[in-house]
């Protein structure tokens, strides 16, 4: 629970800011027994969680699945976040990101303890597993260690998708050595082509292909019947934004109680160990926190107008950043998901935009078709 505004939790709770949180994980078997093609993807801590025990948790529901799951790695930013396991203070942020290196690794390696084809299932030699194709893999590091292999079979996928979003160049380094999908929280055309040429050199640089890691940009678009309707909405949403909710949000992100600070007053010495890359693009925002809480975007916002136009714009941008596709980050609500699934995504699919159909029945194999 974070208390970085106003040195309380009260804030958090009277806005539902960052609080309350479900685990994820549990979530995963419902989502996937109520879909049947899309792939679910939990979050999960590498500076918190036991690499093996999420090995054996995302290959079970991959199973579970029949190859449908992924993971979304963080290294988590708060100290009262490492408070609650047990630290008393948060890992250092470069230290955290050699951890989760390490994590990825080690999980990798568990998933391939057990060869493709080691479940035989012969009934008739009474053989269910070929014990020559499970290993130990005796994985020795500097922060995890695991003799392996996982006591449950190989995930449906082989690998599930890995994903993440970290915006430092620790966070970069480490997305381009390891992952199948990369989150871009940023906010205009120029930063998402910065950002997807500097990662796919990154991905490049480590031997593997940076067509086969797919480059996402966080978006809120507002769909609306008009375009007229659609800036309204924009303009209304504008006016009501209170930067109280802002600075609370990324003061939790960054372990800073903004709510200490004059508004108006130039900033000078702040310094985080909290999400630098966020941080990075949050200072660049202005000179004050007013200029900032106006300014800063967590994400691609402004796209408004009615299916056809959100479709054009979406469109124009990815085509002079490049890319794979958007993020969607909108109020999950019953209106929201009817306006982009019912009116925008019609709209992509004539345009050829966004497919119609999945042809493959892996997560991982659909991700790379399109």
């Amino acid at each position: 629970m974070p208390d970085n505004y106003g040195d309380s939790m009260e804030f958090y709770l009277e806005r539902a800011l960052r609080a309350p949180k479900n685990d994820p994980l549990p979530l995963v078997p419902l989502m996937t027994q109520a879909s049947k093609h899309v792939g679910i993807v939990p979050t999960i801590s590498t500076s918190f969680y036991p690499p093996y025990l999420l090995a054996r948790l995302i290959s079970t529901l991959d199973l579970m699945s029949d190859g449908r799951v992924g993971c979304n790695f963080v290294t988590s930013t708060a100290l009262r976040a490492a408070q609650n396991f047990g630290l008393k203070d948060h890992i250092e942020h470069h230290t955290r990101y050699e951890m989760a290196d390490e994590f990825v690794e080690l999980v990798k390696q568990l998933w391939n303890s057990w060869e493709a084809d080691a479940v035989v299932a012969d009934e008739e030699r009474g053989v269910f597993v070929d014990p020559c194709k499970v290993k130990t893999i005796d994985f020795e590091g500097r922060f995890f260690s695991s003799r392996g292999p996982l006591n449950t079979a190989r995930p449906a996928q082989g690998q599930p998708v890995l994903v993440q979003a970290g915006g430092s160049p620790q966070g970069r380094a480490f997305a381009s050595k390891h992952m199948d999908v990369i989150i871009a929280a940023v906010g205009t055309v120029e930063e998402m082509k910065a950002f997807r040429d500097d990662v796919r050199d990154r991905v490049a640089a480590h031997g593997r292909d940076p067509d086969k890691t797919k480059i996402l940009y966080q978006i809120t678009p507002i769909v609306a019947e008009t375009d007229a309707q659609a800036q309204e909405i924009l303009e209304a949403r504008a006016k009501a934004k209170d930067p109280k909710v802002m600075l609370a949000s990324m003061g939790s992100l960054f372990d800073i109680d903004f709510s200490k600070i004059d508004m108006d007053e130039p900033l000078a010495g702040l310094s985080t160990n909290g999400q630098q890359g966020t941080f990075k693009r949050f200072m660049a925002m202005g000179s004050t926190l007013r200029e900032i809480a106006q300014n800063f975007r967590f994400g691609i916002e402004g796209v408004a107008g009615s299916p056809e136009t959100v479709a054009s714009q979406m469109a124009e941008m990815m085509e002079e950043a490049g890319g794979d596709g958007f993020l969607i980050a909108g109020s999950v609500n019953r209106r929201y998901v009817a306006e982009i699934t019912d009116g925008l995504v019609p709209v992509l699919q004539r345009r050829g935009l966004v497919r119609k159909a999945y042809a493959h029945e892996h997560f991982r194999d659909n991700l790379l078709e399109f």
